[in-house]
């Protein structure tokens, strides 16, 4: 018999290259699908993602893109706005995503493109074809 899956929190960000619909729905995909691949996670694991966008971003929904995934059908999703902080990374979409997991299995927090700088101790540039070395940005919260 198998060991009860463990309840985890999930987090995540990427960078949109644009206010528009499209950059926005690749960002959004793009860092969904690292959230699931790196964390062996199944559509029915997940419980529930926040995506919090900066005010730059008003093009569409993020939680609008993810509910488009296959298997995302009874995830819990909401947008909200991130709090404005002067000399923020821009065009920024974070997420905190519940999943059930594997007991044991250590969490992979995807940070990809330019929100690596937020965290670059969570950053894995071997994983992430946008990712470019540049000086580290605020901390991330």
């Amino acid at each position: 018999m198998s060991e009860p899956l463990e309840l985890r929190a999930l987090r995540g960000a990427t960078t949109a290259s644009g206010n528009t619909v499209e950059a926005i729905a690749e960002a959004v995909g793009e860092l969904v699908d690292a959230l699931v691949e790196r964390n062996g996670l199944a559509g029915s694991r997940v419980l529930s993602v926040t995506f919090s966008v900066t005010a730059d971003l008003d093009a569409c929904f993020p939680a609008a893109i993810a509910r488009r995934r296959p298997g995302w059908e009874q995830v819990a999703l909401i947008d909200c706005q991130q709090m404005a902080v002067a000399g923020d990374l821009g065009h920024c979409i974070r997420l905190l995503a519940h999943a059930w997991m594997e007991p044991g299995r250590p969490p992979c927090h995807p940070y990809l493109r330019e929100a690596s700088r937020l965290r670059p101790d969570r950053a894995s540039p071997e994983a992430d074809h946008h990712h470019t070395p540049s000086s580290r940005g605020s901390a991330e919260n």
